[in-house]
């Protein structure tokens, strides 16, 4: 059984334990599974399984914090069709950063940096790297002209 004293430093760490006993033969199945160090005797603030080997008893401690959270579900945006960027609002359905899948792609006059990034230029500009050639010649389409002959 737990003495006075393991009760008193218990509660001097700050953690609240529970006390559950258990047969010795699980206590010492459990420990073969755990890592060496969250072995010991009394209650610490950061082990969260201690055994009690002189007492036969399994000391869960209960931990306020990061641990005791477990899974967080956080992930609110993930990736837009259109930008590629991680703002696509999973519940909202709208993309925070190019305002998909709005025909119209968001930008504000206060943003110049914004604008600079996604503005013409910044891309392949696949169709519009020809048309300022084609315009140093009239636009010719179709055959080409034929040749007269020169004196």
């Amino acid at each position: 059984m737990i003495t006075q004293a393991h009760r008193r430093k218990g509660q001097q760490s700050g953690a609240t334990p529970v006390f559950n006993e258990f047969n010795y033969d699980q206590i010492r199945d459990i420990s073969s599974i755990l890592p060496q160090e969250t072995t010991g005797c009394l209650p610490h603030i950061k082990c969260r399984i201690c055994l009690c080997w002189s007492y036969n008893i399994l000391t869960s401690v209960i931990i306020e914090g990061t641990p005791s959270l477990g899974k967080r579900h956080n992930k609110s945006h993930t990736l837009c069709n259109r930008c590629g960027r991680r703002s696509f609002h999973v519940q909202k359905k709208t993309c925070s950063s190019c305002g998909y899948p709005a025909a119209k792609m968001r930008s504000h006059n206060w943003a110049l940096k914004a604008k600079r990034r996604r503005t013409t230029g910044t891309g392949r500009m696949a169709y519009l790297k020809h048309v300022s050639r084609r315009f140093k010649n009239g636009f010719q389409t179709g055959v080409a002209k034929p040749q007269t002959a020169e004196n």
